[in-house]
């Protein structure tokens, strides 16, 4: 699924992908898959960002950034010459792994458009099906700071040869203390094209604009601390915490996707086992979760098969999963920052959307603390389980699912014995190991690159005309095989054999 679609024709004197400077191989591919108006962000930066300018986008999240950087990307990219093992073109960097497994689904389309590979590098997973890439000669790599920063302290990834850098959710990286980091991967690239897109300059991202940036070019589009006017704020004082969990279990019960945000990991695992032992499917998404049983919770949800997500803050800025119709704060955020990137999973990509916060009598003051903070003018309304405006956000009730017929990723209870089971009466499907990872699912660890060089010629020359490395053939002149299949001419953004 990707991070977000148009469906919408562009309207009269509006500017298409083409018309910005959007090669038609790669506007035809987003024409086939639902892209077929560019958004304001892209709209504002694209002419410059392709045009090989540094540029910082400043815009909230939901608002099409990826896209707006993945474009660029690919269509610059694609007139140099194959990465060579271990020494990646292009670089994004990104806070979490979540996220850099999303910003990788939006590029892979396009690169194949452009016969290019892209691979992922994140801790919390075996780095060997990274290193396996990278040895393979990858073109762009989307990363998170740490374990890239450990795989150049260990020799397996050179970032001399980077031509285009991008930083995404650059405020995000200051807010989880990568900064240090972010320096010194900025500092073994070259001084090739740098895009940094973010919500805000705070917490020391003005610093690396400054460091980083040749005389950025600054394009803002609805910053994160402008609410969303298609975006509904509802604020429910709830009697006790007995009346808050019926809320939450009625909220859960329709059959649109919603998101329900807890303060604490725990919180997210109790809530999430309890609606799935009521018949309610939930995915939990938390820290103290494996990469692969977070796999696993975002392909339920992504899917559909799970209509429900029990998540913290690291879900706030770490996905972008389109048709949200529901964001629930069960405990009130901390800060108003927290408050709008938690809400901005909802009224993505020009959608309507509501938000939630459910307020105990003891919250109440700092519940409206926090929503002046955050500009949003929201009434302080005491609400109880079974009142009509409840069921009017709950919509369709979706059927209640017997234990034995749970999708693959449902949050489920361990047994002391380490085998995770499902409520009672129903039969356990998870391996060994605990609740989390409950269900099968492929080993995660990023993707992509694989496969060996061929025997490509190698010379000078090419459909460029000319060589970036000496003694290496240009994209478009080299010929041989590459992955068993003959290759097409990058320059001319050919397709591989066998796809026209």
């Amino acid at each position: 699924m990707p991070a977000f679609t148009s469906s919408r024709l562009p309207s009269a004197g509006e500017p298409t992908f083409t018309d910005l400077g959007v090669d038609a191989d790669l506007a035809e591919d987003l024409d086939a898959r639902g892209f077929t108006a560019p958004f304001p962000i892209q709209a504002a930066t694209l002419p410059d960002t392709l045009a090989g300018r540094d540029v910082l986008g400043r815009g909230r999240t939901g608002s099409g950034k990826t896209l707006a950087f993945s474009l660029p990307l690919v269509q610059r990219l694609a007139a140099q010459d194959k990465a060579r093992p271990g020494h990646p073109i292009g670089l994004v960097l990104a806070p979490t792994r979540e996220l850099a497994l999303q910003i990788a689904e939006v590029i892979k389309p396009l690169a194949a458009v452009v016969d290019m590979d892209v691979t992922t590098i994140f801790g919390g997973t075996s780095q060997k099906p990274q290193e396996r890439a990278l040895a393979a000669g990858v073109d762009v790599v989307v990363a998170c700071p740490g374990r890239l920063l450990d795989l150049m302290g260990q020799g397996l990834i050179d970032l001399d040869e980077v031509a285009i850098t991008v930083l995404d959710e650059a405020d995000h990286m200051a807010d989880l203390g990568f900064l240090p980091g972010v320096r010194r991967i900025l500092r073994a690239t070259p001084a090739g094209q740098r895009l940094l897109f973010s919500a805000t300059l705070d917490n020391g991202v003005d610093a690396l604009v400054r460091e980083f940036l040749r005389d950025p070019l600054q394009h803002a589009v609805d910053p994160s601390t402008s609410p969303v006017s298609a975006m509904d704020h509802r604020v429910w004082q709830v009697a006790d915490k007995t009346a808050k969990d019926a809320v939450v279990r009625r909220l859960a019960s329709g059959t649109g996707r919603r998101i329900l945000f807890t303060r604490t990991k725990h919180l997210a695992r109790r809530v999430a086992r309890k609606l799935t032992k009521d018949g309610i499917p939930a995915v939990e998404l938390q820290g103290n979760m494996s990469q692969n049983a977070r796999e696993r919770a975002m392909r339920a949800f992504t899917s559909g098969q799970v209509h429900v997500m029990v998540a913290t803050d690291i879900a706030a800025r770490g996905i972008d999963i389109s048709g949200v119709e529901l964001v629930v704060h069960v405990d009130p955020p901390a800060e108003h920052k927290a408050y709008l990137h938690r809400s901005g999973r909802t009224a993505r990509a020009g959608a309507a959307g509501t938000v939630v916060t459910l307020v105990l009598p003891e919250q109440r003051q700092d519940v409206q603390v926090l929503m002046r903070k955050a500009r949003i003018k929201a009434d302080i309304e005491r609400v109880r389980p079974e009142d009509e405006v409840v069921g009017a956000l709950v919509g369709e009730v979706a059927p209640v699912v017997a234990a034995q017929d749970m999708p693959e990723g449902v949050a489920i209870k361990a047994s002391p014995t380490g085998r995770a089971h499902l409520p009672k009466g129903g039969r356990g499907r998870g391996r060994r190991g605990t609740a989390s990872q409950a269900g099968s699912g492929a080993h995660g660890g990023g993707g992509g690159g694989g496969g060996g060089r061929g025997g490509g010629a190698r010379g000078s020359g090419g459909a460029e005309g000319s060589e970036r490395r000496t003694g290496r053939a240009g994209r478009g002149g080299r010929a041989g095989a590459r992955r068993g299949g003959a290759r097409g001419s990058r320059g001319g953004h050919q397709r591989r054999a066998g796809k026209g």
